[in-house]
C-alpha cells in the first residue's frame, strides 16, 4: 500500500466536520475495531492510553436513544460535567451563537421557535440517524493530561472513520443526560462519560451537513517568533 499524500493527509483533517444526519447504512463491527485499532496509536502522557469506549448498534442504541430522548423531552437533565463556564464569555458566546444560527437556518428554523429548536436537538439522541454510536469513558480520578489524551485519541478517530468512507459528529450532549447513559450502558461509576460520538455513512442530499463552521485565521491564534 502506497503511504497517502500531503494533500491527502491535509484533506482527511481539514475536510473533517460534524455531520447531522446519516444513512441508515450499517457500519461492520470489524470496520469499527479497524477504526479504534489505528486510533489507539494517540499519544498519551507516559503511555497511559485513559480512554475506554462503548460501542452501540442495532437494540442496544435504540434502548439508549429511547431512554435520553424521553429524558430530554421532560428536561430531566443530570449533566455529568460542566463543559464551558456560564456565562460563556466573549469571543466564545459569538462563536457559539454564530454556528447555531447557521444550523437553524439549514434547519429552517426561526430563532424564535423553540420547540422546533427542541426537535432539533432532541436529534441529538437519535444519534443523528447514524447506525453507530461511540461512548469515550475514562476513569474518574484522572486529571487534566488525561482529558487531553482523550482529545486526542477522539480526533484519531473521526479522521480515520473518514478513511473508511465514514463521517461522525461528536457530541456533548449526551453528558448532559451522563447518569441516565452509564446507567443504561453498564458504565460503572467510577468512570466519566466524556463524550458521545456518532458514526455513520455520510446522507449528502441533507442541507445541514452542507455546514461549513468559521475558522480564526493563523495571525488570530498563533505567535511567532525568531523567524
Amino acid at each position: 500500500m502506497s503511504e497517502p499524500t500531503l494533500p491527502q493527509v491535509v484533506e482527511a483533517v481539514a475536510g473533517r466536520r460534524s455531520v447531522r444526519r446519516f444513512l441508515a447504512q450499517p457500519v461492520p463491527r470489524q470496520t469499527v475495531e479497524a477504526i479504534l485499532t489505528a486510533s489507539s496509536r494517540a499519544p498519551s502522557g507516559t503511555n497511559s492510553q485513559p480512554w475506554h469506549v462503548h460501542v452501540v448498534a442495532g437494540e442496544a442504541r435504540e434502548r439508549l436513544s429511547r431512554a435520553v430522548i424521553a429524558a430530554a423531552s421532560e428536561g430531566h437533565k443530570s449533566e455529568e460535567y460542566a463543559y464551558c463556564p456560564e456565562p460563556l464569555p466573549e469571543p466564545y458566546l459569538a462563536r457559539r451563537r454564530k454556528v447555531g444560527y447557521d444550523l437553524y437556518g439549514l434547519y429552517r428554523i426561526e430563532r424564535s421557535d423553540y420547540a422546533a429548536r427542541k426537535r432539533a436537538y432532541i436529534r441529538n439522541f437519535e444519534f443523528f440517524g447514524a447506525p453507530v454510536g461511540l461512548f469515550f469513558t475514562m476513569d474518574r480520578v484522572l486529571l487534566h493530561g488525561s482529558w487531553l489524551d482523550m482529545g486526542m485519541f477522539m480526533e484519531n478517530v473521526m479522521v480515520v472513520a473518514r478513511a473508511h468512507g465514514l463521517e461522525t459528529c461528536p457530541q456533548a450532549a449526551w453528558c448532559e443526560y451522563g447518569p441516565l447513559v452509564r446507567s443504561t450502558l453498564g458504565i460503572p461509576p467510577e468512570r466519566i462519560l466524556v463524550s458521545g460520538m456518532s458514526l455513520g455513512f455520510e446522507d449528502r442530499t441533507a442541507p445541514e451537513n452542507t455546514l461549513k463552521t468559521e475558522r480564526v485565521p493563523v495571525p488570530g491564534f498563533a505567535t511567532f517568533e525568531g523567524f
